[in-house]
This record gives C-alpha cells, sequence and structure tokens, in this order.
C-alpha cells in the first residue's frame, strides 16, 4: 500500500485494509472475513435495532 492508498480498519478482525478497486471484499480485508460477517448477520448475531419487520407486517391488516 501506498502513502495516497485509504486504509479502514477491517471490520470483522481489525487489519488495515486498503478501500481500493484492487480489493474486491472492501471494506474487509479479504474473503473469509467478509463471509464471517455475512454468517453473523444471517444467524442474527448483528441486528438493526427496531422492530421486528414480519411482526409488522403480520400486525397490518392493511397488507395482509
Amino acid at each position: 500500500m501506498n502513502k495516497l492508498t485509504k486504509t479502514v480498519k477491517c471490520p470483522e478482525c481489525k487489519s488495515l485494509s486498503e478501500w481500493s478497486k484492487k480489493n474486491i471484499y472492501r471494506p474487509f480485508c479479504s474473503k473469509r472475513c467478509q463471509l464471517l460477517d455475512l454468517g453473523a448477520w444471517t444467524n442474527e448475531m448483528h441486528k438493526i435495532p427496531g422492530d421486528s419487520l414480519n411482526e409488522s407486517i403480520l400486525d397490518d391488516p392493511e397488507i395482509a
């Protein structure tokens, strides 16, 4: 990485990752970190705060 290349911390392992078109996994440093993060979302280890969308849809008679 040169001085002009922007680097960010990988959201998964916190190592420095190059933010450029050369890094196809950005913002992650590798495919492994990208898949670990995807798995965490799939297993609901990561969540966005708020009501569950499924519960909101089931309770709304206009949508059902």
